[in-house]
């Protein structure tokens, strides 16, 4: 059995959460290209989707480039893992993690069981 890009995305992304981790991010592979697979294997692992999470980072990489209407990105949770993808650019990466990061560390503990409250 030959095992597809797509495929060996997946498994290691349900390998990640099988060891319990909190947070999976991935760079790359969500453009135009016929390899760009990694939404696709995000999405079959994924139990529940979380759209807001690329939905701003694609709102906020607009605000820089016009081409971040391309990103096919997208996020979910597996188990008590959150999985992430951000762009294959160095650059795009670290603007979209410092847009994204300081609200994740209560998403997480939300996730985790760690913090219940989500009012203000």
């Amino acid at each position: 059995m030959v095992l597809t890009t797509g495929t060996r995305v997946a498994a290691q992304l349900c390998e990640f959460a099988a060891l319990d981790l909190a947070l999976v991010l991935t760079t790359g592979g969500t453009g135009f290209s016929p390899r760009d697979c990694t939404p696709e294997a995000t999405l079959a692992v994924i139990e529940r989707q979380v759209p807001g999470i690329p939905e701003a980072m694609r709102s906020f990489s607009l605000q820089i480039t016009k081409r971040a209407m391309l990103s096919r990105a997208v996020a979910g949770i597996r188990g008590r893992t959150l999985i992430i993808n951000l762009p294959g650019s160095p650059k795009a990466v670290e603007e979209c993690l410092g847009f994204v990061l300081p609200e994740l560390e209560h998403g997480l503990k939300v996730l985790r069981g760690q913090s219940q409250e989500c009012a203000r």
